[in-house]
């Protein structure tokens, strides 16, 4: 069968690659194109079986949703390069050492789902496929594992010797 599939594959690909360049190359910048090119004819490899006989059409929806990915992917770093540009070049060691001392002091879900939203800057959505999970569970799970965190970094710095603050507390 893996004959046959690299048979359809060679025989389909070369009629695909021009157009779909082409169809790219009206949408994209070309570096971008190269990628979403490449991304689009790996699809295109991996569910051969399932090409029509007429493949073209069916290969620009798929090169429409690799831009599309693509074009997600680029607004995520362009928003964490502000993001960096905006934060102070040393945010200082004890505040990371406290946020990963946070971190690891939470169950291994919490802090990937955790590391997904933050530093990924994935939405609840996105993270809910990366984990495989509903996009509600993702919020849900979301909303507990950063009240978690809030709480291990209020012990922390409880335990640090930092005093907290006392609004709304009677001295």
């Amino acid at each position: 069968m893996d004959e046959s599939r690299r048979d359809r594959f060679e025989a389909v690909a070369p009629g695909l690659v021009d157009p779909l360049r082409r169809f790219l190359a009206r949408r994209t910048d070309a570096a971008t194109a190269d990628d979403v090119l490449a991304e689009t004819l790996l699809v295109c490899w991996r569910r051969v079986a399932e090409l029509p006989d007429d493949p073209l059409p069916w290969a620009y929806g798929v090169a429409r949703n690799c831009l599309r990915n693509a074009e997600r992917s680029a607004r995520r770093q362009e928003r964490v390069a502000a993001r960096l540009a905006a934060e102070p070049a040393d945010p200082g060691p004890p505040d990371d050492l406290a946020l990963h001392e946070a971190l690891a002091q939470l169950r291994p879900d919490d802090a990937e789902l955790l590391r997904l939203w933050a530093w990924e800057q994935l939405t609840p959505a996105e993270i809910a496929v990366v984990l495989d999970i509903t996009a509600n569970a993702a919020s849900i799970r979301l909303h507990r594992a950063r009240e978690k965190l809030k709480d291990r970094l209020r012990k922390t710095a409880d335990a640090s010797g930092h005093e907290g603050s006392r609004e709304g507390r009677k001295p």
